[in-house]
């Protein structure tokens, strides 16, 4: 069997320039070095088959190029896309994302982040499931933590992406009231295990506001236990006239409980969504939901991630994400 061939070290690329393994260290790293000397060592590393090894760098800089990324729930297709968002804008940064599946469990969520912590990632962004968790204050204590969505509250972190949620349940709420309906009822993935998030105590403020019937429902973001959740809903005695949906995953779910009951999303039943996925666009009828602004928030994640990984003051922390309406065609008026 042949043995694998050895790997070119530093000091070989050092001899082959005539350089010291520190200036060829720089010059690898574009530091410190003109760039004559730079594209001279990168040319015979090349020529060399020079690749550094991963280990060894880590240990000299203690930096892995390895960041956490901490889904809440990956059922939910449109933090599937999210992300799929941060790892590319991450890598284009010559980092790598670990990408992780809490599964909407807020106790799984806070192993894997320890578990994170503990296998030397550089940095920890985070969806959370439970923003509110004791945990993540000891965890943001021990490493870069940027938070996307919905602010740590108990935490110190590096930086937060937020979702302006009460502007996006106050538009939708708005929006179903102007259209007439008075009872709604709104598919949240809130546990019981964690109540009191904050988008869910926003959709109560803003309806005692506008006089609505609100019924909390905690619904999974798998299609098929949506869709089951969604058939109690619209089998009901007397069925809300509208559900609102906290994110358009759920809100397929109920195209399938509405189509399974010989009833027409557009006419019977009002449906909105929350997170403008794409699939949203071709259903029929197109779903009304909430655009975020997907691309911007991966690169403010990653831009704050990657400033607290190098050490670099930012001037903006905190970057709030506002919400637009799209308007289609599975909301009507009653």
């Amino acid at each position: 069997m042949a043995r694998p061939s050895k790997r070119t070290t530093l000091r070989e690329v050092a001899e082959a320039t005539g350089l010291s393994t520190a200036a060829v260290s720089y010059a690898l790293r574009g530091k410190h070095v003109s760039k004559e000397t730079e594209e001279r060592v990168r040319q015979a590393a090349a020529e060399l088959g020079y690749e550094a090894d991963p280990i060894a760098r880590a240990l000299v800089s203690g930096r892995t190029s390895m960041v956490g990324v901490l889904a809440g729930d990956l059922q939910d297709l449109w933090q599937q896309q999210l992300m799929a968002a941060i790892g590319r804008e991450l890598l284009a940064g010559d980092r790598y994302a670990l990408i992780l599946d809490a599964g909407g469990d807020p106790d799984r969520e806070l192993a894997l982040a320890k578990q994170l912590r503990d296998q030397r990632v550089d940095a920890l962004l985070v969806s959370p499931v439970n923003p509110s968790a004791k945990g993540w204050a000891a965890i943001a204590d021990s490493l870069p933590v940027v938070a996307v969505g919905d602010s740590l509250s108990r935490a110190r972190t590096a930086g937060q992406v937020i979702f302006d949620n009460r502007a996006g349940i106050d538009a939708v709420l708005e929006y179903l009231h102007g259209l007439g309906h008075r009872r709604v009822t709104v598919l949240t993935p809130t546990r019981p295990s964690t109540p009191d998030r904050p988008a869910d105590v926003y959709v109560r403020e803003a309806a005692d506001r506008l006089g609505l019937q609100a019924e909390l429902v905690p619904c999974p973001q798998e299609l098929g236990e949506a869709t089951a959740v969604a058939r109690g809903v619209l089998d009901g005695a007397r069925p809300a006239t509208a559900v609102f949906c906290f994110s358009d995953s759920l809100a397929y779910g109920v195209y399938a409980a509405a189509a399974d009951a010989s009833l027409e999303v557009g006419r019977d039943v009002s449906v909105v969504g929350f997170d403008n996925h794409p699939v949203s666009r071709v259903l029929t009828p197109p779903l009304t939901t909430v655009d975020w602004g997907l691309t911007q928030i991966a690169a403010e994640a990653a831009r704050l991630t990657v400033a607290a990984i190098e050490g670099k003051r930012v001037r903006k922390k905190r970057v709030l994400c506002a919400p637009q309406m799209s308007e289609r065609g599975s909301a009507v008026r009653v």
